[in-house]
């Protein structure tokens, strides 16, 4: 990709299948990257995988004491930065009727607040320099209906709808985006659908295949590049085609 090289990354959700592939990727691509997490075995295992990041930093993105805290830490890593790719997210599959209040909380609070929090903080450091590129995770939960995931469903829509309203205010110092996956068969994914539901799913897929982590780390790498230097304010599906004809709503 055009103008990566050398650009400062920081990816929250760092240690998980996207963050870790999308961490990979923008190494290759020859940029500095740091990677934001609240697990911190997993960090310490990510860096030895990865011995080319510049850095991690454990926080809870939930948590704006412990966001501003992390930005500290990477201001000391980077001195500034050029691209963020606003990853972290959680799900818990559950029928409506069954989420409780502490469930509904902590999934709006990771998955929505926690991309505000983060965004925020990297927006202030972008607009007193030199402005810069936030990508933000969404879903086509967030577009589409999708039954057992409602406060994921909810929080995914909120995604979609910061990230339009931040690409206005932020214009033109900052290019903002949002990603929106379908079905990609990461280690969150792994552990709630068995294999047999993943083999029907794909089944349905136009493509024939769940999406692989690798996939989405390519479109982020794409949108945090010069390549998309006129694209802003959009949702970028990835889905194999999953909802072009309405999949969604039968699974």
């Amino acid at each position: 990709m055009c103008g990566l090289h050398d650009k400062r990354v920081l990816i929250t959700g760092g240690v998980g299948g996207i963050g870790s592939a999308t961490a990979a990727r923008f190494l290759a691509e020859g940029a500095r990257v740091a990677v934001l997490d609240c697990d911190g075995a997993a960090l310490a295992r990510l860096e030895r995988e990865l011995p080319g990041l510049s850095g991690s930093v454990r926080a809870d993105v939930s948590d704006p004491t412990a966001v501003a805290r992390a930005f500290d830490e990477v201001e000391q890593l980077f001195g500034g930065l050029d691209v963020l790719i606003n990853n972290a997210g959680i799900s818990v599959r559950q029928p409506f009727v069954d989420i409780m209040p502490d469930q509904w909380r902590r999934v709006i609070d990771v998955n929505l607040s926690g991309i505000f929090y983060v965004a925020q903080r990297a927006a202030r450091r972008m607009l007193a320099g030199d402005g810069g590129v936030i990508v933000n995770m969404g879903s086509t939960n967030g577009l589409m209906g999708y039954p057992y995931y409602a406060d994921y469903n909810a929080s995914k829509a909120g995604v979609i709808e910061l990230t339009r309203s931040m690409a206005l205010e932020l214009a033109p110092t900052i290019r903002v985006n949002a990603v929106c996956p379908g079905f990609i068969l990461t280690p969150m994914q792994a552990a709630e659908y068995t294999a047999e539901m993943q083999r029907a799913f794909a089944a349905k897929v136009p493509l024939r295949r769940l999406g692989r982590p690798e996939d989405v780390a390519a479109l982020f790498a794409f949108l945090a590049s010069d390549d998309a230097a006129f694209i802003t304010g959009q949702c970028f599906v990835i889905d194999g085609g999953e909802i072009a004809g309405g999949l969604a709503s039968q699974c």
